[in-house]
């Protein structure tokens, strides 16, 4: 007898994992604090933003498994190949200068989180670096990858605890489709920082860098275009209900916050307790998912730019300098989440906007390396693709060009 061929909702399934895991992990603490902040203080202003960001990130995120998938290569590799070492060398300091306060952002939201809970930051940190080094350390990619799966379903808390803050949906829905600007120094870096928490330089190496650790091929590409564009919906999707919640709640309330933690507390009297837990809990599980994905994309990147081994299926001895970057991000950022007196709202948010402020450097990389036949044959981009990330690039370069004269102006008007 003949076995029949596996269903397709089974051959998805077999792909499903890097566009879901990396888009919940765009939403990590900092992107919390960010989506928390622009509801706070610009209620449904700043959603449109996030609909015009869905299109972006999915494009964004599906050439990085496209270029896995068809060449077998990291992104840092295949810049190293493509390019200099000199701008390998360029590219892997944006990287890690972005992931740093990346990563420290999501450590620091695990105490920030734990905070609203009692336990002090000096407990709870050491405690969940310890945790996240040992998942990786003694996991395999399966068991990794199933536990980020895991994490990235717990986000149904921010839906819960969005619905629970009785929005007005329709006007909310409206305000996804009708643009607004402000001209003012505060409204501008909350603008780059909602765009730099949803599409990311480290989202980039990671998703093409986890494709090829999971070895998928050219004949489940189609399939994994699917898990991405989902990711990337849902992602937004649950941004959206933090800038509904927030916007229904504090910023009808005239209430100021500085992180996601402040808004978990001040969610209790508005919306219930009940909702103001649901909302800490999701930091909690936010922040240790970019916390344990962060460190990782940066030893990715790293392995594949300088021609490392690396892997999460190849144990210390087998990709030695992979592993030891990866301890060398969480310890690093541990350390510096813990000196005391560290503003950590500022970590956390500043972060999201230097995001911002570097991606265009790792797009312009990316959309070169992929339009390259020499590379990828004939997977290379169409013109919606590169006009989409063209059209990125250049908005995120006037964005930050326009900080300094919006700044400049501010100051001269208030002094």
């Amino acid at each position: 007898m003949f076995k029949r061929p596996p269903s397709r909702l089974w051959l998805f399934l077999g792909v499903l994992g890097p566009g879901i895991i990396v888009a919940s992990a765009d939403n990590d603490a900092g992107g919390i604090t960010t989506y928390s902040i622009a509801g706070a203080k610009f209620g449904l202003g700043l959603l449109w933003i996030l609909f015009l960001t869905t299109f972006s990130l999915a494009i964004t995120q599906e050439m990085g498994a496209r270029m896995g998938i068809v060449t077998g290569k990291g992104l840092g590799g295949l810049i190293r190949e493509r390019f200099s070492i000199r701008w390998t060398t360029f590219a892997m300091l944006a990287l890690l200068t972005a992931n740093f306060g990346s990563a420290a952002a999501d450590i620091a939201g695990v105490g920030a989180a734990m905070e609203i809970f009692g336990i002090s930051k000096y407990i709870s940190v050491p405690i969940a670096t310890a945790g996240l080094f040992l998942l990786v350390w003694k996991g395999n990619f399966r068991r990794v990858e199933r536990i980020f799966l895991l994490s990235g379903g717990l986000y149904i808390a921010y839906v819960v605890s969005g619905l629970l803050a009785h929005p007005d949906l329709t006007d909310a829905l409206k305000r996804l489709v009708i643009p607004s600007f402000e001209l003012n120094q505060d409204y501008v870096i909350t603008f780059i920082a909602t765009i730099g928490t949803t599409i990311t330089p480290w989202g980039q190496f990671f998703i093409q860098s986890y494709c090829v650790d999971k070895r998928l091929r050219v004949e489940q590409l189609n399939y994994e275009r699917v898990d991405v564009y989902l990711g990337s919906f849902i992602t937004n999707f649950v941004g959206f209900f933090i800038v509904v919640a927030t916007a229904a709640t504090l910023f009808a309330s005239h209430q100021t916050i500085n992180d996601a933690s402040d808004a978990a507390v001040a969610l209790r009297p508005l919306a219930g307790s009940f909702a103001s837990t649901l909302f800490a809990i999701g930091l909690v599980n936010a922040a240790l998912l970019g916390a344990t994905t962060l460190p990782l994309s940066t030893a990715y990147a790293v392995s594949e730019a300088f021609g490392f081994e690396e892997g999460l299926d190849q144990g210390f001895r087998g990709a030695p300098q992979f592993y030891g970057v990866h301890l060398g991000g969480l310890v690093l950022t541990t350390l510096f989440v813990l000196i005391p007196g560290m503003p950590l709202v500022g970590v956390m948010f500043i972060s999201q906007m230097v995001n911002g402020i570097l991606l265009p450097i790792i797009l312009i990389f990316a959309v070169l390396i992929i339009n390259d036949r020499s590379v990828m044959g004939k997977y290379t981009n169409g013109p919606v693709f590169n006009g989409v990330t063209w059209g990125t690039i250049a908005g995120l370069i006037t964005l930050s060009l326009l900080l300094i004269p919006v700044t400049v102006l501010q100051q001269f008007g208030g002094g």
